[in-house]
C-alpha cells in the first residue's frame, strides 16, 4: 500500500475561480503549463491542483474524455453501498451459523 500525501480540501468556489481564471487568461501564456504556474500562486494552490481542476471541468463540460464529477460521485456512492451490504451480509451469515449451531445443541 502506498502512503498518500495529505492534500488540502479546497472550497468549490476557489476551484471554480481557478478554472475561470485559467480559461480567461490562457491566451496570455505560451502554454497551459505556463498558465498553471502563473495563476496557481495567486490562488494559493499548486499548479498541479489547478491543472487537475481544469481537466475535470473540461470532462464535466464534455470537452475531454473520462468520468464526470457526477459519475465519480455516483461510483463512490455505489462503492459505499456495496461495502455496507457486504458487512450486513457477513453479519447475517454469522447469525445464521450461530442459530444453526444452537439448533444442533437442542
Amino acid at each position: 500500500m502506498t502512503k498518500q500525501r495529505f492534500t488540502p480540501a479546497y472550497p468549490a468556489e476557489l476551484r471554480e475561480r481557478g478554472v475561470r481564471l485559467f480559461r480567461e487568461n490562457r491566451g496570455d501564456y505560451a502554454s497551459d503549463s505556463a498558465a498553471y504556474k502563473a495563476i496557481a500562486p495567486k490562488l494559493g494552490c499548486s499548479p498541479d491542483s489547478l491543472r487537475v481542476w481544469c481537466q475535470q471541468a473540461e470532462r464535466d463540460r464534455g470537452e475531454r474524455g473520462g468520468l464526470t464529477s457526477a459519475e465519480k460521485d455516483r461510483i463512490k456512492e455505489l462503492e459505499r453501498e456495496v461495502r455496507e451490504l457486504r458487512t450486513a451480509n457477513e453479519i447475517l451469515k454469522k447469525a445464521s451459523a450461530y442459530f444453526a449451531a444452537a439448533e444442533l445443541v437442542l
